[in-house]
C-alpha cells in the first residue's frame, strides 16, 4: 500500500511538471507568433499612394465618390461577392463597423455581380443602409483578385491600408494599421523589432 502510494505521487509529481514546462512553451510559442492582419497580395496601389478619385452609382441609383478628400471621413470599400461564404460570413462584420465607426468612416460594399444578386444580399445581412456599388473598374483600380477583399482610404484620399480579410481581426487590422500609421500589422511589428 506504501509502495502504490509512493509511486502515485511520483507520477503526480511528474506530471505537474510536464504540465509546468508545456505551459511555459505555449507562453513562448504565442510571444513568437504576431497577430494576424490583413493578407497583402500582389497589389496594383501601394498603402501612402493617392486614389484617383472615381464616381461609381450605388445599386439605389444615387451616384458615390470613392476617393478624393474627404473632410475628417475615411472610406472602407468592401469587395464582396453573393457567392462566396467567406464574404457572407463577414458582412455582419462590415454592418457592424459600419454602425460602430459611423463618426468617422463610411463603409462601402462592391462587387461586379448582378443588381438582383446584390440587393437579396443586402436584405438577407441587413445592410440596406450600406451603400452598394456593382463596379468592375473599381475592383480594377485596386487590385482586387480574391474576395473578401477591402480598402481602407484616409480623408486625404490616400491608401491607409488594405488586404485580403478572411475574419474579424483581419478587418480590424486595417483599422489599425491606419491608426499606427502603417501599411499592415505585420510591417508594424517588423519596426518594432528594429527599434
Amino acid at each position: 500500500m506504501l509502495t502504490s502510494q509512493i509511486l502515485l505521487w511520483t507520477a503526480v509529481i511528474a506530471e505537474g511538471l510536464l504540465i509546468a514546462a508545456l505551459a511555459r512553451q505555449v507562453g513562448i510559442l504565442h510571444e513568437r507568433i504576431a497577430p494576424a492582419g490583413a493578407l497583402t497580395l500582389n497589389q496594383k496601389v501601394e498603402v501612402g499612394e493617392v486614389a484617383s478619385p472615381m464616381t461609381v452609382t450605388t445599386i439605389d441609383g444615387t451616384p458615390l465618390e470613392v476617393g478624393g478628400k474627404r473632410e475628417g471621413r475615411s472610406q472602407l470599400l468592401f469587395f464582396a461577392s453573393p457567392d462566396c461564404p467567406m464574404c457572407k460570413s463577414l458582412l455582419p462584420v462590415v454592418r457592424s463597423a459600419a454602425s460602430a465607426e459611423a463618426g468617422w468612416l463610411d463603409v462601402v460594399v462592391a462587387g461586379d455581380g448582378t443588381k438582383a444578386e446584390y440587393q437579396r444580399l443586402r436584405e438577407i445581412h441587413g445592410l440596406e443602409r450600406v451603400p452598394t456599388v456593382l463596379s468592375e473598374a473599381l475592383g480594377r483600380a485596386f487590385g482586387v483578385s480574391k474576395l473578401p477583399y477591402a480598402v481602407l482610404l484616409d480623408e486625404a484620399g490616400r491608401v491607409a491600408s488594405l488586404g485580403l480579410v478572411n475574419s474579424r481581426e483581419h478587418l480590424e487590422s486595417l483599422f489599425e494599421a491606419k491608426e499606427r500609421g502603417v501599411a499592415s500589422i505585420q510591417d508594424f511589428l517588423a519596426r518594432r523589432k528594429e527599434a
